[in-house]
């Protein structure tokens, strides 16, 4: 079968695109390991991850496996009311990665419906002891957390992709983008713009929502774990909830399993997503602490407001389960560090080229951020004829590879970012 690319021209909505003058798609035939095959026979070293997902490869056997297994069994029942040994075997295995103080689990759809959980908890939670005039969200400049409504309201407000809402979504109060470095100490000016945020908004302000240590969406921005130790501190002072959002970060992404381990700080409330499956399916989770899990249900309803159709699904948990046995191997760790390496190394030759205004290394993540913003359709099509998919976006040319790659495929894609920033026809006037 093939893909009908007039029907989805005409028809087909993708992310971020217009359909008057939509952008070319590659039709895809298969995927596997590292490997994105286009229906003419082309194949492509994915340096996307699909979205950061991925992590593990196309097609791996332990995921692949997990999901025919269940499948036989049930690929869905609700979870009101009755529950299942995937999502059991699955908390246990999430439990067991996260700080103990996490303890409490809430299994959502997807990345962004975590986030709308995680923000809902922190309002209810407020409301259950007490503290009702806290009602707003505190977040940083240069986020993203998702496109669901409330989750825009906590991304950039200028640069975040969701400008066009801002005068309808809830109003959240931002600090400045951090500008600690990494493994530094505390920025003054991130000291005081915390010490002015806390003082002017502290009283009302229910919870701050965060990346911890890598800014994705909104920028690809990297900065330090003293500015989390700070913020902790703050929280703790003012009874605000701290959210992390590790949807992007989560599972290996910088180097340590979670970004919060750096600082050696743990969240009032967790978000982790996207390679919770390892890019099978979707499948999001919010955790929280104990604590946090009282306050909601000592609030007015009693329970916590929220059940999607098709939370704890149990094909999405089966896979999940095979995906957290892959990182329990350990394997990640050392993959990470090579990744990170070769990055590192092939990438730092980037920085003479004029297009280039700065280039970014963390873990298995490598950013090159450039004065102009990219041309989309041609960069995007010499990258395909380079034998990459590389997916950039505004002034951010970035890889999130599958751990699983190897040097020489790694190589491609670094060697494909070269090429293309030497290119000045690449990117808009």
């Amino acid at each position: 079968m093939k893909t009908d690319l007039q029907f989805d021209r005409d028809h087909l909505w993708h992310p971020y695109t217009s359909t008057t003058v939509p952008l070319p798609c590659y039709p895809v035939a298969r995927a596997e390991g590292v490997h994105i095959e286009l229906e003419d026979g082309q194949r492509l070293v994915d340096g996307m991850s699909s979205w950061w997902s991925t992590i593990h490869g196309y097609q791996h056997p332990a995921l692949s496996e997990a999901a025919k297994a269940q499948i036989d069994r049930m690929s869905h029942v609700m979870f009101g009311g009755l529950t299942h040994a995937p999502a059991t075997e699955l908390g246990k295995k999430l439990l067991a990665m996260t700080a103990p103080a996490l303890n409490k689990l809430f299994l959502a759809d997807s990345g962004s419906v975590s986030v709308e959980v995680a923000l809902k908890m922190a309002l209810q939670y407020q409301q259950g002891i007490g503290t009702c005039h806290k009602t707003r969200i505190m977040t940083l400049r240069g986020g993203y957390h998702g496109d669901t409504f409330a989750a825009m309201s906590v991304c950039d407000p200028v640069n975040g992709m969701h400008g066009l809402f801002r005068d309808i979504l809830p109003k959240a109060h931002f600090l400045p983008r951090p500008l600690t470095p990494l493994d530094s100490p505390l920025h003054e000016a991130d000291a005081a713009a915390l010490e002015q945020g806390m003082a002017q908004w502290g009283e009302e302000t229910a919870a701050v929502i965060l990346e911890p240590l890598v800014q994705g969406a909104g920028g690809m921005r990297f900065y330090g774990a003293a500015y989390l130790r700070a913020l902790r501190h703050h929280c703790d002072a003012h009874g605000i909830v701290l959210i992390f959002d590790e949807i992007a970060t989560g599972f290996g992404r910088t180097g340590e399993l979670f970004a919060y381990e750096y600082a050696d700080v743990v969240p009032d409330i967790l978000c982790v997503g996207k390679a919770l499956t390892g890019g099978t399916m979707t499948l999001a989770a919010t955790l929280a602490t104990e604590v946090i899990a009282d306050g909601v249900c000592n609030s007015e309803a009693g329970v916590f407001m929220h059940g999607p159709t098709f939370m704890a699904n149990p094909l999405a948990c089966a896979v999940a389960n095979a995906s957290l046995g892959l990182l329990q191997q350990g394997h990640w760790q050392q993959q990470v560090r090579a990744i990170e390496a070769q990055l590192r190394e092939e990438l730092a030759p980037c920085q003479a080229f004029e297009s280039v205004a700065a280039v970014r290394v963390m873990g298995a993540i490598g950013v090159v951020e450039t004065h102009r913003p990219v041309a989309m359709e041609p960069i995007q099509r010499r990258f395909v004829e380079l034998g990459v998919w590389i997916r950039p976006f505004g002034r951010l040319v970035y890889i999130m590879p599958p751990y699983i790659i190897k040097p020489e495929e790694l190589r491609q894609l670094t060697g494909a970012i070269r090429t293309v920033l030497a290119d000045d026809a690449l990117f808009q006037d």
